[in-house]
């Protein structure tokens, strides 16, 4: 038998607040279990059997769907089950998700009226995923005993950490409950830990908008345009972040604890990430995904789990139409998706859309910014089709089967990323658009050349740059309830956002 804390009997609540402070219980307990078991393990103590915990778990059980009025008035696309039935799912860290989780409770119990079960599910919680922020336990560890831990503690499973539910491809036996949440605790706490991992700053840090770039250029903007808006007293911005958790507050706000673990990285992660940071989580993330549609996949695969109220991609493209200059803009408003890293998840017959709330953020912001209308704004901007390929060099390949194709979809820019982007976006229910700029027209003879580029860079990075902020101004004061259309929505979608 596996030497389990004391059981907490499942427990019925009426209110969101009640129901989340239950979660926190059982949440702390599990962990202090295991983290003090890892402790004993460390200082070479015999254990008396195999140590587990387990996640929380949140069920919701009805006769009924929600009215068709109700849903009307709402205005919502989440916050109900499809229909009559019994629905679950276990949940991980409420300190970071703690409004994330008061919101979904809260519009299950209003739109079901009916309470909602906490309790101790059978999800083992991998010994990995106790570990506080920082500690390094099993660094400590000679290889010998590191290798006792598989019979001692539950490592990560791959196996119960797949996208079956995101993908819409599970298939439920008669009488089992139907997932509440796109995703179990054990994938969230995977890609909470991958996020430290690639961009080298902890998962609180990151912000409800997320703006990825292929490029190092506009990182260095945004470190500047980050500095000094901590700089100025009246910013609605509270605080930048760079990796390593390197935190500059604005002028005028004190250092908060936490602020003393951070430490610049010796060399940068994989993907930097930095953090504009907003009360409530309403500021910007960016980060430099770097060149491909495997990193591209790689990091929105793990920001998913965040749940963002959005993301785009601002970066640079090739234009493939001869009239168009360096520097002008696409925005996207459909993808040609040969990037091959997402047939698998999301088969190519799939649509990606645009979402109209984020396209007219973008185009809005590019005549803010430019100061650009009409016949003028369209000289600038070119709205259409953007190909994203997995092969850096197509145009030398012979027989110019690619141009054709692109020719044939009526792309007018093409790159590495986007449509990935935007496809994981569409898997993962998280708004997604892109603005790219044009760097060089293969096709037409202009290459990127060192002098030329250098030029292209100071003309057009930093107001690149801006519009995405710009654009994300936009949204945020729409509010987030209009982002999170019922286009990304299947019609037996899960309930949480």
């Amino acid at each position: 038998m596996p030497f389990l804390p004391p059981f907490i009997a499942p427990t019925f609540h009426h209110d969101a607040e009640s129901a989340l402070d239950q979660v926190r219980a059982i949440y702390a307990q599990q962990i202090h279990h295991l983290r003090e078991a890892m402790q004993r393990f460390v200082a070479g103590d015999a254990l008396p059997s195999r140590v587990r915990g387990c996640y929380p778990y949140v069920r919701i059980h009805t006769d009924s769907v929600v009215p068709q009025a109700a849903l009307e008035n709402a205005g919502l696309s989440y916050g109900f089950v499809a229909s009559a039935g019994r629905y679950e799912t276990t949940v991980t860290r409420p300190d970071l998700y703690a409004n994330y989780y008061l919101e979904q409770f809260r519009l299950l119990l209003q739109n079901h009226a009916v309470p909602l079960e906490v309790g101790t599910s059978s999800e083992p919680i991998p010994i990995h995923f106790s570990f506080a922020e920082h500690d390094h336990i099993e660094g400590n560890l000679p290889p010998a005993r590191r290798m006792m831990m598989h019979d001692l503690f539950d490592l990560p499973d791959l196996g119960n950490m797949d996208d079956g539910i995101a993908n819409g491809i599970m298939r439920f036996e008669h009488g089992q409950a139907h997932p509440l949440s796109l995703f179990t605790a054990s994938r969230v706490d995977y890609s909470l830990h991958r996020l430290r991992h690639y961009t080298g700053s902890t998962p609180d840090w990151f912000q409800n908008f997320v703006m990825f770039t292929n490029y190092q250029f506009y990182i260095d903007e945004f470190i500047k345009l980050g500095h000094e808006e901590m700089n100025r007293p009246d910013s609605d911005y509270i605080a930048f972040v760079e990796p390593g958790n390197v935190v500059t507050r604005r002028v005028g706000l004190a250092r908060e604890p936490q602020d003393s673990f951070g430490a610049p990285p010796p060399r940068l992660p994989q993907m930097p990430g930095y953090h504009l940071i907003r009360q409530g989580h309403s500021g910007i993330t960016m980060v430099n995904i770097g060149v491909g549609p495997a990193n591209a996949k790689n990091i929105t695969d793990h920001v998913a789990v965040l749940r963002p109220h959005a993301w785009m991609m601002l970066g640079h493209c090739a234009g493939l139409r001869n009239s168009q200059q360096l520097g002008d803009y696409v925005l996207a408003h459909g993808y040609v998706r040969e990037d091959h890293v997402l047939d698998e998840e999301l088969p190519l017959w799939i649509p990606i859309p645009a979402l109209a709330e984020i396209q007219l953020a973008l185009e809005h912001a590019v005549a803010d910014v430019t100061q650009c209308k009409g016949a003028d704004l369209k000289r600038i901007m070119r709205t259409g089709t953007v190909a994203s390929t997995d092969n850096r060099n197509w145009e030398l390949l012979p027989g110019n089967e690619p141009q054709r194709r692109f020719s044939q979809s009526r792309a007018v820019a093409l790159d590495m990323e986007s449509a990935t982007i935007a496809a994981n976006g569409f898997r993962f229910r998280v708004p997604y658009g892109t603005l790219l700029c044009v760097s060089d027209k293969p096709l037409h003879g202009e290459i990127k050349l060192p002098g030329m580029a250098n030029h292209f860079y100071r003309e057009r990075v930093d107001q690149h740059l801006r519009i995405g902020m710009r654009a994300i101004e936009i949204l945020r004061s729409q509010g987030p309830q209009r982002l999170h259309s019922r286009k990304l929505r299947a019609f037996d979608e899960v309930a949480f956002q």
